[in-house]
């Protein structure tokens, strides 16, 4: 595998369906209504430059006040960002006609974001695949979170799986290096989660009773090994969650006071993370500052039946080569 080296394209393409929610609506209200993070000046602009079409007809509009009507299809054209360097590839590790397993690589977002639009999985697949592949991923990892991801067939063996998702008959194996030496021999961590209480940052999970919210969620961790990272102890565990909500191994983690090693949202006061998110520091910065440029947390096993047979199947990806430096499994 290796880093992505080709220039972005010149230009990205964002498709917009009018609902019947928005019918009537002027174009700049709906395009504001639709991408919360423009100010009514930025779209004004994006308006004025030509930059929204009709999809059908290519027809560009040009006036604000202009209204939309339910059904219509409308897309933005603008300058692609710069995307951050990822590894755009992945290790196949199984396929026949109603499965496919991948090692996920660290780094790669499985889907486009304000930050990455062609350096996504996403897009990976449509590249290796073709972009007809009917390949529909059946659950997620994090950006930074590597290892073992499953898909089925759109309209097909991808509804089993992800009902088997739903129903926890799938069994999660993750490997994580915490901070701190855990030192007890296994312990079962059940802390409902929701969007962290008091948090200026949006995408950041919390404990949050289920009175008030929160979802439950459990999670049982054992530790395997202990070491040393940047001089400081460190213990390898195993980390088996009971449910699959966001974050949620993170959160736990650090909740008990064992963060994941490189973990840039809850490893660090919040104010470091704002810095990236308000102050346009870089994230790498941050990754320097941890002394880890990704979270060692590994998705390292997933166990589950097979969406046609019915059978139990298990599928392993190995403790990536950065994570061994620090300490092997």
């Amino acid at each position: 595998m290796s880093a992505v080296s080709e220039p972005p394209e010149e230009f990205i393409e964002i498709p917009l369906v009018v609902d019947p929610a928005r019918d009537g609506f002027r174009l700049d209200r709906f395009l504001s209504s639709r991408i919360a993070r423009l100010s009514r000046t930025r779209v004004q602009t994006i308006v004025d430059n030509g930059q929204v079409r009709r999809a059908d007809t290519g027809e560009v509009l040009l006036r604000a006040s202009q209204r939309v009507r339910a059904g219509e299809a409308l897309v933005i054209r603008r300058p692609a960002p710069r995307e951050p360097e990822v590894v755009l590839d992945y290790r196949e590790i199984y396929r026949d006609e109603a499965l496919l397993v991948i090692d996920k690589p660290a780094g790669l977002p499985v889907h486009p974001s304000a930050s990455y639009h062609r350096h996504t999985l996403t897009q990976v697949l449509r590249d290796r695949l073709g972009p007809g592949h009917g390949w529909d991923m059946a659950h997620r990892l994090d950006r930074e979170t590597s290892g073992v991801m499953v898909f089925g067939r759109r309209a097909g063996s991808a509804t089993a799986l992800k009902k088997a998702f739903l129903g926890r008959e799938v069994r999660k194996t993750y490997l994580a290096l915490v901070h701190g030496s855990f030192d007890k021999e296994h312990v079962r961590i059940d802390m409902s989660l929701g969007f962290a209480i008091g948090s200026k940052i949006r995408i950041k999970m919390g404990p949050v009773p289920v009175a008030d919210g929160g979802l439950p969620a459990a999670t049982t961790v054992r530790p395997l090994r202990h070491g040393e990272f940047n001089k400081m102890p460190v213990t390898l565990v195993e980390a088996l969650p009971e449910t699959g909500r966001q974050h949620q191994i993170r959160v736990h983690l650090a909740e008990i006071g064992h963060a994941v090693v490189g973990d840039k949202l809850y490893g660090l006061p919040e104010e470091e993370f704002l810095k990236v998110v308000e102050g346009g520091r870089k994230l790498h910065e941050l990754g320097a500052q941890l002394g880890l440029q990704r979270h060692a947390l590994h998705a390292a096993a997933l166990t589950l039946p097979h969406p046609k047979t019915g059978a139990e199947v298990q599928f392993t990806a190995p403790w990536p080569a950065e994570l061994a430096a620090i300490l092997a499994p």
